[in-house]
């Protein structure tokens, strides 16, 4: 990498916590590249997108929004969501509006398990745990197909269709990211999540295309394991995991689990990656927008300054990302923790903790 190379960012915190969570990691990446002796920098613009937006414009985010964010290194979200603005009018409207257009197609989530928080799982007390699960990101059961009908027979006669998509390409693709990913990680394995004996057309394409995936990859273990087994083996036997690799819905569902397992989902990061870079990437917490506390100031920052971590990876620092993910754990280590880990810290303790831990530990390098 260039020296003195400028990194530029869309910052699009959105709605509740997002904005306070997005702030906390702008300030933690600002830290890092002040204490890079001008290796490089953050050239940051940030959009007022969301629910509030919404409000008032009647729209999610900007026509010429995803035009405008082409120009940019990667994005850094935060969350989408409020009481104004249906659901799936604000996900769709926003979020899935960036993921799908931009190809977004790869969504990694690992499961991180951090010092200092209990898990509500007894054997992280003594046993190595550490995996990621990959999500297809771009079709399966969010690929938006469908429609509903037949209201005009009257009341409680419409029909709704919920399309799955799975395509050959989108489940290779996808399965080729994972077993890449696994060749780089300690213990190489991947393990398919699939529904085949109850969706005997898109999970049995699913099926097919990991096993002939799998054959490229000798060096790699696998396993094929049901959606329904697969969320007791996360509670039962998490030490078998590495890299879980499943459909939108079901990857959706496992990172969720697998992210309180680690402590609170206010801990889990994610990366909505166009791995051929014909797009940017999107970096954001997994945790929503949580209306109950935003303004608060006591939401948890680790989700938002993990997916930092990400980003940071994805332009290619990888020894800054480690040096952000061992302050995380120095933080934590010491204590540091917001009141969804059991904690009593606010959103800036936690996020001046961490800045104090990674500023020390350039100081020494």
């Amino acid at each position: 990498m260039s020296a003195n190379q400028t990194f530029k960012i869309a910052a699009i915190p959105a709605d509740g916590v997002g904005k306070e969570v997005v702030s906390a990691g702008r300030r933690v990446l600002d830290a890092l590249a002040a204490n890079s002796n001008g290796k490089f920098a953050f050239d940051w613009t940030e959009f007022p997108w969301g629910c509030g937006y919404y409000a008032e414009t009647g729209k999610m985010m900007a026509d010429d929004g995803l035009e405008t964010l082409k120009n940019f290194d990667a994005i850094y979200f935060g969350a989408v969501g409020w009481e104004n603005v249906p659901d799936h009018i604000s996900l769709w409207g926003l979020r899935l509006n960036i993921t799908q257009n931009f190809d977004q197609w790869a969504n990694i989530r690992p499961v991180k398990f951090l010092p200092g928080v209990q898990s509500p799982l007894r054997k992280a007390d003594n046993t190595e745990l550490d995996w990621v699960v990959v999500r297809e990101n771009s079709e399966g059961e969010y690929a938006g197909l469908g429609g509903r009908n037949l209201s005009g027979r009257g009341p409680g006669n419409e029909v709704a269709l919920q399309t799955a998509l799975f395509t050959e390409k989108g489940c290779e693709r996808i399965m080729r990211f994972a077993f890449d990913l696994a060749r780089t990680r300690t213990v190489k394995k991947v393990s398919s999540v699939t529904k085949s004996n109850a969706q005997q057309y898109g999970m049995v394409l699913w099926d097919e295309v990991f096993n002939r995936v799998a054959l490229d990859y000798p060096d790699v273990q696998t396993e094929s394991v049901l959606v329904d087994a697969m969320s007791a083996k996360f509670i039962l036997k998490p030490e078998e995991l590495s890299v879980v690799v499943a459909s939108n819905l079901n990857a959706d569902i496992l990172s969720d689990l697998g992210s309180a397992l680690a402590g609170s989902l206010g801990l889990a990061a994610s990366a909505n990656l166009n791995p051929e870079r014909r797009f940017p990437s999107m970096f954001e917490p997994v945790h929503g927008s949580a209306p109950d506390i935003a303004g608060q100031g006591i939401s948890n920052p680790i989700g938002a300054i993990a997916s930092a971590a990400l980003m940071l990876d994805h332009f290619g620092l990888h020894e800054e990302a480690r040096t952000v993910e061992a302050a995380i754990e120095a933080a934590t280590g010491s204590g540091h923790l917001t009141r969804d880990v059991g904690g009593n810290a606010n959103t800036d303790d936690v996020t001046e903790a961490i800045i104090k831990a990674l500023t020390s530990t350039l100081a020494t390098v």
